[in-house]
């Protein structure tokens, strides 16, 4: 069976992959275009790109109901243990990489802040590249445009899935920017259309993807599925 990665909503998505469910950023809850709850998901991984409430409000009780590890920038795996009591985390840092039962995690840069829903130092902002059986995966989590993007894409990249809501992240233009520096072969958008204040028009985007670019764009509806 294929890999697949449902879209959420936001910056929040579900990937299954052989007999595995990993979750990124899950935020469903208070997410008011999410159309599932917390207490649906499952998961026996979670990755989190960094501490902001809108991408780990609903890390901890799904990890603690699931007994999932949660993969996070050390300070966030620390906040988990000792303050939202998940036993199983995982510490990366910026470059470092993991073999995990699903596939290689590797932590990439993400120009962004982060602190954790109570204040706390959420330490680097972070995203993803995911090298799974089916194929590359790059999750950019929050981010502005930076040129090192060019350099994740020599790894080749299968399919990259990229924030494009401006005003606390890359906009559109920025994220075609981006296309260009990873040549993907596909390329998602994400944290976008949650609140008015990130409104986008994806149709719009994704024409210019496919003006400007080699890759092909694919506009998901909240929970909506790609395959690798």
């Amino acid at each position: 069976m294929a890999t697949s990665i449902k879209w959420l909503g936001h910056y929040s998505f579900e990937i299954k992959t052989g007999d595995l469910t990993v979750l990124v950023d899950p935020f469903v809850n208070d997410n008011p275009v999410a159309t599932v709850t917390a207490e649906e998901l499952q998961a026996d991984y979670i990755l989190v790109t960094h501490g902001h409430a809108d991408h780990v409000a609903d890390v901890a009780s799904i990890a603690n109901r699931t007994e999932a590890t949660v993969v996070a920038p050390v300070e966030a795996a620390s906040w988990f243990q000792n303050q939202q009591s998940v036993e199983n985390t995982i510490s990366l840092n910026l470059g470092g990489g993991i073999e995990l039962p699903f596939g290689h995690v590797r932590m990439t840069i993400a120009h962004h802040s982060s602190s954790m829903p109570d204040g706390s130092y959420g330490g680097n902002p972070a995203g993803y590249i995911l090298s799974l059986p089916d194929g590359r995966v790059y999750f950019s989590g929050d981010t502005a445009l930076f040129l090192e993007m060019e350099l994740y894409g020599r790894q080749g990249i299968d399919i990259a899935f990229l924030s494009i809501g401006d005003h606390f992240t890359m906009g559109p233009d920025d994220s075609v920017e981006a296309v260009k520096l990873l040549s993907p072969t596909r390329v998602v958008p994400a944290h976008y259309n949650t609140w008015p204040l990130i409104q986008q028009d994806a149709s719009a985007w994704a024409e210019k993807v496919a003006t400007e670019t080699e890759a092909e764009a694919v506009v998901l509806d909240v929970n909506g599925v790609i395959e690798l």
